[in-house]
């Protein structure tokens, strides 16, 4: 009986721990996107800073963004921004892509980056909601 109590409050705790939901992540993910990034970057359409904007990023061909000058390196890329490729690029942008112009040097944390992820695949499906 104490066995079967201890598994199910421990199956609660890591339902907790673990089990933010796709909104819980795209949140944080904001809040990681706007700090680390923010001044950068938008997620408005059309709208470029230092860096292209965002918006749409997942699932898009690479230097791709009508209105946003890109390096050659990015324009030549031949890759699309799938989850893997963004999460590999967030972590080390210089090293996944010799050559482009991002001056950050990465985002190390593993969850950050797919809050990151999330967050960037929120604003696409709100985008196309619209």
């Amino acid at each position: 009986m104490r066995s079967d109590l201890f598994a199910v409050a421990l199956g609660a705790v890591l339902t907790i721990v673990g089990g933010a939901s796709a909104q819980e992540k795209a949140q944080e993910g904001e809040k990681i996107f706007k700090r680390t990034y923010g001044a950068c970057h938008t997620v408005e359409p059309g709208k470029h800073r230092v860096g292209p904007s965002l918006a749409g990023v997942v699932g898009r061909k690479a230097g791709t963004t009508e209105g946003f000058k890109y390096s050659d390196a990015m324009k030549n890329a031949n890759i699309a921004w799938s989850e893997d490729n963004l999460d590999k690029y967030l972590t080390d942008p210089k090293g996944f892509l010799p050559g482009n112009k991002m001056a950050y040097t990465g985002l190390k944390k593993e969850n950050d980056r797919k809050a990151v992820i999330e967050y960037l695949e929120s604003v696409k499906a709100a985008a196309g909601a619209s």
